[in-house]
């Protein structure tokens, strides 16, 4: 089995699986693979929405039915939690409608608003709105850059894949761990305005300093 026939026969599969756990790549990818003939590019975005749209709605459920209990055992999550649930106080709308694009925070997200105040109508419907913003955007994107490289799929069909699946891979990876670095950042900031006497995780041992100076003051 060559390739094209690869593609054309698990395409879809790879698409759906992909995106059910996070995915952007594989829908870039796949309106590539649409702009060369071998899938269908409407097929590609449908896919995408609904991998998608069935992951996140799974784990808001799981966050509704369990999230309590499995964040007591996991005690490091609890920070982004608290991040998140300030933002849905101020952005509730556009937070559930856009978290695909929160990268760094975009696969807890669903699983956070489960375990908060958010009804399952509300969440359904914006899930639903933005999974089909998402899938189009992303798949459009894909058929775009396989238009600008066409003379060179063309010619080098393999090679080139292998190319942009690199490209596209360390972009991404770029973007998320920027991305992240900002958010952990914010999510510290957080922290410390909530619990204003935590040791400053730039400076672990500051507390231990100030107690000492403290003590020395006092003793003289």
């Amino acid at each position: 089995m060559d390739l094209e026939q690869l593609i054309i026969n698990y395409g879809y599969l790879a698409i759906f699986i992909g995106t059910f756990l996070e995915g952007e790549t594989i829908v870039v990818l796949g309106g590539i693979a649409a702009h060369m003939g071998l899938l269908d590019l409407p097929l590609v975005a449908a896919t995408a929405f609904m991998g998608s749209f069935m992951g996140d709605q799974l784990f808001f459920q799981i966050g509704r039915i369990g999230g309590k209990r499995l964040l007591a055992t996991r005690p490091v999550w609890q920070e982004r939690i608290e991040y998140i649930d300030e933002l849905l106080h101020r952005y509730r709308f556009w937070l559930i409608l856009t978290f695909r694009f929160y990268y760094g925070l975009r696969n807890i997200i669903p699983f956070a608003l489960g375990t908060m105040s958010v009804p399952f109508k509300q969440f359904f419907i914006l899930n639903f709105v933005g999974a089909i913003i998402w899938a189009i955007i992303l798949s459009c994107l894909g058929y775009l850059f396989g238009q600008a490289f066409e003379a060179f799929l063309d010619k080098y069909q393999l090679p080139a894949i292998i190319i942009i699946v690199l490209i596209l891979a360390f972009i991404l990876f770029m973007v998320k761990r920027r991305t992240k670095k900002k958010i952990i950042h914010k999510i510290e900031e957080h922290h410390h305005h909530i619990h204003p006497d935590a040791p400053n995780p730039e400076h672990p041992h500051s507390d231990n300093i100030n107690t000492i100076n403290h003590s020395n003051n006092t003793n003289h």
